[in-house]
């Protein structure tokens, strides 16, 4: 019996071989099917545009350093970039401290209609800015904030997502902190910032990277409400270089330097902050 059971399990062993190696050749594809793009585009930002247009080079060029330095200098890509990084911070701290407040009162406090209010803004959510694009540019206009930073920042500040992600997150909270703290005479801004927020640095870290990538890569809203191409963003300022041409033939080395250089700062920040980010979506589909 003891050969038998030995044999079988060589024999299993051996049939399970093809089906991991199989599991592992599929991921190594799927892996570099989706880093194609990014690695080609790397390699153009190398390249001169005779080089690009070469088709059977695929060699990295010499002309990284030049492509690189016109495209933050020359194009003001260095301050598009400085820009969306100001924006981008701005709707960050602005939405999640507002979405903590939003999730704070609808969790802890009773007031009338509270769930119909909860779903009122569960519902915003059909209403993005594309669709609202006209009322919302008239609005600005009105207000006085059209060419500015607060046009760029204010209409992103609410997100019913975060707050949603915030409440969800609040409920599995245990409620005997909510007793101890009532009880100790803990009043509703000091329990947020000292119990609910100390508990909460996973989620609100994956949705600021959430909320980051998301304002970073804006682009049709600040094409149409900023009308100073020195006040506009990087994914905006990324079109401009389209317009740099060389005997008439487009620079792609440069294009592709001006999208690595804006693909590099929300990279560094899902990099830096993975894990949380893997977290928050792990308790979204629970």
């Amino acid at each position: 019996m003891a050969v038998e059971d030995t044999s079988i399990t060589a024999e299993s062993t051996t049939v399970g071989l093809p089906d991991t190696l199989w599991v592992h050749l599929s991921l190594i594809v799927s892996i570099v099917l989706m880093g194609a793009p990014l690695l080609l585009a790397l390699l153009m930002s190398t390249q001169s545009t005779a080089q690009i247009y070469d088709v059977t080079n695929l060699s990295p060029g010499g002309h990284a350093l030049k492509n690189y330095q016109s495209a933050l200098f020359e194009y003001d890509l260095a301050q598009y970039i400085l820009n969306s990084l100001v924006m981008a911070s701005i709707v960050v701290v602005g939405k999640v401290s507002l979405s903590l407040l939003a999730a704070l009162a609808i969790v802890y406090y009773d007031f009338p209609y509270k769930d119909a209010t909860f779903a009122f803004v569960l519902l915003t959510l059909l209403l993005p800015v594309p669709v609202r694009i006209v009322p919302l540019f008239e609005l600005m206009a009105d207000l006085g904030w059209a060419n500015s930073m607060l046009a760029i920042t204010g209409p992103y500040i609410a997100s019913a997502t975060a707050v949603f992600l915030f409440r969800q997150h609040f409920l599995s909270i245990p409620s005997s902190l909510v007793e101890t703290a009532r009880l100790d005479g803990v009043g509703p801004i000091e329990f947020l910032v000292d119990v609910l927020v100390p508990m909460s640095r996973g989620m609100i870290a994956g949705v600021s990277v959430i909320t980051f990538v998301y304002a970073w890569n804006q682009y049709l809203w600040p094409l149409i409400v900023v009308s100073d191409q020195h006040k506009q963003v990087v994914q905006v300022g990324i079109s401009y270089l389209q317009s740099a041409s060389q005997a008439g033939q487009t620079q792609w080395g440069l294009i592709m330097a001006g999208s690595i250089l804006a693909l590099s700062v929300p990279l560094v920040v899902l990099v830096v902050l993975h894990r949380p980010l893997l977290e928050t979506f792990a308790l979204q589909q629970k």
